[in-house]
């Protein structure tokens, strides 16, 4: 008899004295690993185990509940058109060093010192900045876009542009994207979340939230403290974050004035040699109490006659 018929014999009789194995009822047993069998030193009850218990014990499948759950939401992404948006004069990272993205690193740095600065007792997020204007037409959308660009340029800094414009919404026209569920959505709908609305873009460093649909409630829900919890919330989710709101005109609409009562820092474009003098003082008289009003002088013409460019100046 050879050695390894020798080792079966002796496994038969162990097995026929023994109660059953574990591995027969549907489980492997740590205490039946690699036991030497004697005579037989190359030989073990593990070895011819397993060559007998090959159907081992089939894994149920996982729940789909109890699988590793997909995020809620997948924001989705925009494509810019850089270059358009280049030749039609508004900031970008290829530009080059030209006079306009000069004036927003002037314009941007203050602002970007008071963002991250001690909060008063009391007061908003210093890193939610509205761009307003007295009257339509003043370069107010322009501004905040080139705004948010120019920050987005920033090595430590993300940018989120809220079109709050909401009566008249200008943000994605003027980047040539078509109209997108947002902000007006995300109030009105408990069941929406920012990030279902938010618009990623080839910046990686701005993303955009859209007005969304339109709603006579527009007022009453920029004041509602939904409102109030969505500001601190996408104020305080990130600790790197500018936040540009695009709000409507100040004389013309309630939503600024509302809107305005949420912000950390108030930006103001006055329209070079067409804005009155009254005009600068009535919207400056609708943000009464609020601290960090900032003008941008708007459309100047630096020698008489020439073509009239967006240059800005910040006072």
């Amino acid at each position: 008899m050879s050695i390894i018929e020798k080792a079966a014999s002796r496994i038969d009789r162990q097995r026929s004295a023994a109660p059953a194995s574990p591995v027969a009822a549907g489980g492997l047993n740590d205490s039946a690993a690699l036991h030497p069998v004697a005579d037989s030193p190359s030989v073990t009850v593990a070895d011819t185990v397993i060559h007998e218990t090959v159907h081992a014990v089939p894994v149920a499948p996982v729940p789909v509940n109890e699988q590793t759950a997909a995020p809620k939401f997948t924001t989705r992404k925009v494509e810019l058109d850089l270059a358009r948006m280049r030749e039609t004069g508004m900031v970008t990272a290829a530009s080059g060093r030209t006079p306009l993205l000069e004036d927003f690193r002037i314009i941007k740095r203050p602002l970007l010192q008071r963002a991250f600065a001690a909060r008063a007792p009391g007061g908003n997020p210093g890193n939610l900045i509205m761009i307003t204007s007295s009257l339509p037409g003043e370069g107010k959308t322009y501004t905040a876009i080139n705004l948010a660009m120019s920050i987005a340029m920033e090595l430590d800094h993300t940018v989120l542009l809220v079109d709050a414009d909401v009566a008249r919404p200008s943000i994605l026209r003027t980047l040539g994207l078509p109209p997108q569920r947002g902000l007006m959505d995300i109030l009105v709908d408990d069941k929406l979340d920012m990030g279902d609305v938010m618009l990623r873009t080839n910046v990686d460093t701005l993303s955009i939230l859209p007005a969304g649909t339109s709603t006579p409630r527009a007022t009453e829900l920029l004041a509602s403290s939904t409102m109030s919890n969505l500001v601190e919330e996408i104020a305080n989710r990130y600790p790197d974050r500018i936040v540009i709101f695009d709000s409507p005109p100040l004389l013309l609409t309630s939503e600024s004035r509302v809107l305005a009562s949420h912000m950390g820092q108030i930006v103001l474009v006055v329209e070079a040699q067409t804005t009155t003098q009254h005009a600068v003082k009535e919207a400056l008289s609708q943000l009464e109490g609020i601290d960090n009003v900032n003008l941008i002088y708007n459309k100047t013409r630096d020698i008489p006659g020439i073509e009239e460019t967006y240059d800005y100046h910040y006072g």
